[in-house]
């Protein structure tokens, strides 16, 4: 049975993979330096939502899968994953010597033998880099770079269900990764290791950008008193060209704007389509508290505003980089008294005690529970959920 060590294999990435090479027979350890998460893990239990893994992980841990904090569990692996993206700092640049600095702590525990894949976002340039560290440390290099593509809370059953782009820093390194995702994709495409991490951020660049169009216009719309929704379902309506434009929406999360943004460094700061979405994007949580206090006569000054949804997406619990803080703190600037709910939050305020209390209400992210909601109160949906 072969071995696959995942590096950080206890987090949003490393979980479905971990799993679904478990489902295929491999030997499958997570490591991770959360204790917590990997007691939870061990425990046949999962850290946060994910459709599909609750019953391959019952299947598996404890059998050919397990957590563990401890890193010398890659030394007697085949196959060596990292999951560790590259971050952008406060000024919005990529910091890759934090994927540099996780890799090089783990050197002392590889061998030459091993195949070594990078399957986080990293900046474009970084997989050759990494390649010269481990020639220059290991004497060889046998290191992919084969990017995840999944949707958040979608993971196990993407990760079967979709192409997975493969690149090897040579011919070896590129075949071995792909026989080892041709265990879990339906189909593999080769491309070199500049053209996978760009194609992994351009795909993420795309769809902010599309958001930040919906949210242009929604916002231009609302700013003249018509409704921008009567106009994207007459443009839609029967009309194929139109079909997959997006709908207005808070645009956030750990990927969408922090690729974006490192596509544009990887541009000299040049991508500034880039730059604009992303000044759409992030105003529009100060467009929508605009909208309440203008429906509120002008002042949220005293008023208790609810916030309802405080994860970066529907029906999912990760907060990571959620627009609904912004508005928190833009409510906040208003003085506002500001209530949260979120039904996948804990410790925020219960959703029938939040309905009584709110005098006005802002939709920061469309959980399923909330289209039955009725609100009596002032409010802004820029979703479309609510009647209007």
């Amino acid at each position: 049975m072969e071995k696959v060590c995942i590096i950080g294999g206890c987090g949003h990435v490393g979980i479905p993979l971990g799993l679904a090479l478990a489902s295929r027979g491999f030997d499958v350890s997570l490591v991770d330096v959360n204790p917590g998460a990997v007691e939870t893990i061990n425990a046949a239990k999962l850290p946060f939502k994910e459709e599909g893994a609750e019953a391959l992980l019952a299947e598996h841990i404890g059998k050919n899968l397990r957590a563990t904090v401890d890193p010398a569990a890659v030394s007697g692996a085949d196959v060596v994953v990292f999951v560790t993206g590259t971050p952008v700092d406060e000024h919005l640049n990529p910091k890759i010597h934090d994927v540099l600095r996780v890799v090089d702590s783990y050197i002392p525990r590889l061998n030459p033998r091993q195949l070594i894949v990078l399957r986080s976002t990293i900046f474009p340039g970084v997989t050759r880099i990494v390649e010269s560290l481990l020639r220059e440390k290991l004497g060889a290099a046998n290191l992919a770079f084969c990017p995840e593509r999944i949707v958040q809370g979608k993971g196990i059953e993407e990760i079967f269900t979709l192409p997975q782009l493969v690149s090897g820093v040579d011919r070896q390194s590129e075949d071995a990764a792909a026989r080892l995702f041709a265990t879990i994709a339906p189909k593999i495409i080769r491309i070199t290791p500049e053209e996978a991490e760009l194609a992994k951020l351009m795909t993420n660049a795309w769809r902010y950008l599309e958001f930040a169009i919906a949210n242009q216009f929604y916002m231009m719309v609302e700013t003249q008193g018509l409704d921008f929704y009567r106009i994207l379902n007459a443009m839609k309506d029967g009309y194929p060209r139109a079909s997959h434009f997006a709908r207005a929406g808070l645009a956030a999360g750990p990927c969408l704007f922090k690729d974006t943004m490192q596509l544009s460094a990887f541009h000299n700061n040049g991508f500034f389509l880039g730059h604009s979405a992303m000044l759409v994007n992030e105003g529009l949580p100060n467009f929508l508290v605009s909208q309440l206090e203008a429906r509120m006569g002008g002042s949220l000054r005293g008023k208790k505003i609810g916030v309802l949804g405080l994860a970066f997406k529907a029906d999912n619990d990760d907060t990571r980089e959620s627009l609904s803080f912004k508005l928190i703190k833009c409510l906040e600037t208003k003085m506002a008294v500001v209530l949260r709910s979120d039904e996948f939050v804990p410790g925020t305020m219960p959703l029938d005690e939040f309905m009584r209390q709110a005098e006005g209400i802002i939709l920061g992210v469309p959980h399923t529970a909330y289209k039955q909601l009725e609100p009596s109160v002032p409010y802004v949906d820029c979703w479309n959920v609510w009647k209007r």
